[in-house]
């Protein structure tokens, strides 16, 4: 099947920009399970830093909503150093929240992020549980 010249011409012009997207240095967090404790939650965090340097530290202020669009509470997440390229896994447990209630985290903004700058831009926010992250 032969394309059209217009229609291969906008291939060829869109893969350079697709490429880039790509490797944009970006800071992703997952919200990868929760967990019911006795008296606290535990939220269970999935980083990757991808911004090209090391970061010493990363902190966040946490906005945890529940399932009635109430803010239960703020709080800061201390997310610790994250080297550059290699995923860390961070479990933070809040005590008297019971999960179940739990319907949105919301990443209200960075607080510390090592000598890294541009954190906030390059931050990516996803979750694998049924309680939404936004930011």
């Amino acid at each position: 099947m032969r394309l059209p010249a217009c229609a291969l011409a906008c291939l060829l012009l869109a893969a350079p920009a697709l490429a880039q997207e790509d490797t944009a240095p970006r800071l992703s967090l997952e919200l990868n399970r929760i967990d019911a404790l006795e008296g606290a939650c535990r939220l269970t965090f999935m980083a990757e830093n991808a911004l090209g340097e090391d970061l010493d530290a990363l902190s966040l202020e946490t906005v945890l909503i529940d399932t009635e669009g109430r803010v239960e509470r703020l709080t800061l997440f201390d997310f610790g150093a994250l080297p550059a390229g290699i995923p860390r896994v961070r479990q933070f447990d809040v005590p008297g929240l019971a999960c179940e209630t739990l319907g949105r985290v919301l990443i209200n903004g960075v607080t510390e992020c090592g000598a890294a700058e541009g954190c906030s831009d390059a931050l990516e926010l996803g979750t694998r549980t049924e309680v939404e992250v936004i930011g």
